[in-house]
């Protein structure tokens, strides 16, 4: 498989999307490319065993992209290997009235991982600043205090939103919170492809919605708010990456290995010791279950 260094996908400096591949050829078929991932995620999931003890960390793992860019199947495909008490998935959708109650970030604040554990927000607290940022008027559900009318819901507006996001982000990653941050950079045209199998293949039918084909007469608004998102919010602690994502297994595959090769840098992330006490009389402890 064709080498690549995960660090080229991390926003370091300010980029323009339409710039950013959608494509990465690794030289190697699907069935490769999933074999790949299947090992890697094996060995994913060894670490989470590990971290899991350790409890010193959590990690939130922030999947973001356009409708159809295959977050469901990320989430899916990448974790598979991972034991069920360590994980939890975050779907968040259009905000209930409980949490419209509550200040934006609530809902996820509330989401985030206990030490030794994995959350994955599938869409996240970002949407604050791109579904809402493209409909504006949807900011008037939050009854926020001194934003009377969408005028209110100006430049400067969006400025604070984006700063109490960098505030939120920094409070978490220095209380021993682990952030990836993965924006799926699919094409237009791919998009228009996959919404196709939506309409054609039977089977896929009940993913399709109208409002699938509204949004995506806003694309390019979407692909700017975007763009503000990668280069406003990615920070040393808290990095956004962009990954091609036209080819599922592909894409898989590097955010697999963007988590595991970041993780085994924490060189303080290993099991406990065991009590000197225990340590000392397992093989007495074996003996007492052997005469059983």
């Amino acid at each position: 498989m064709k080498h690549f260094d995960t660090n080229t996908f991390k926003i370091t400096e300010p980029v323009r999307i339409s710039e950013l591949s959608t494509e990465l050829d690794l030289e190697e078929s699907k069935k490769e490319i999933k074999k790949e991932l299947e090992d890697l995620r094996e060995d994913l999931g060894k670490l989470q065993d590990t971290l899991y003890a350790h409890g010193k960390y959590g990690v939130l793992v922030c999947i973001q992209g356009m409708d159809t860019a295959g977050k469901d199947s990320m989430i899916r495909e990448v974790f598979k290997d991972f034991n069920t008490r360590g994980i939890v998935v975050h779907s968040f959708k259009v905000p209930t009235e409980l949490e419209l109650k509550h200040d934006y970030l609530w809902r996820h604040y509330i989401a985030l991982p206990a030490r030794g554990k994995f959350s994955i927000f599938n869409r996240t607290h970002y949407e604050n600043v791109l579904v809402t940022r493209v409909h504006p008027y949807y900011i008037m559900g939050e009854n926020i205090p001194g934003v009377e009318t969408v005028d209110d819901v100006n430049d400067e507006f969006w400025a604070k939103r984006f700063e109490q996001i960098n505030n939120f982000e920094k409070h978490i990653a220095e209380n021993g919170t682990i952030i990836f941050k993965f924006f799926l950079n699919l094409s237009k045209d791919e998009q228009k492809d996959r919404l196709l199998r939506r309409l054609e293949l039977k089977e896929k039918n009940w993913k399709f919605s109208p409002g699938d084909l509204k949004e995506r007469k806003l694309w390019d608004k979407y692909q700017e708010c975007y763009e503000d998102v990668l280069n406003k919010t990615s920070k040393p602690h808290a990095p956004w990456f962009a990954i091609p994502a036209d080819d599922k297994p592909t894409a898989r595959y590097i955010v697999a290995k963007i988590i595991y090769d970041t993780l085994r840098e924490y060189s303080d992330i290993e099991e406990p010791e065991l009590d000197d006490d225990i340590k000392a009389n397992l093989e007495e402890y074996k003996k007492q279950l052997e005469s059983e």
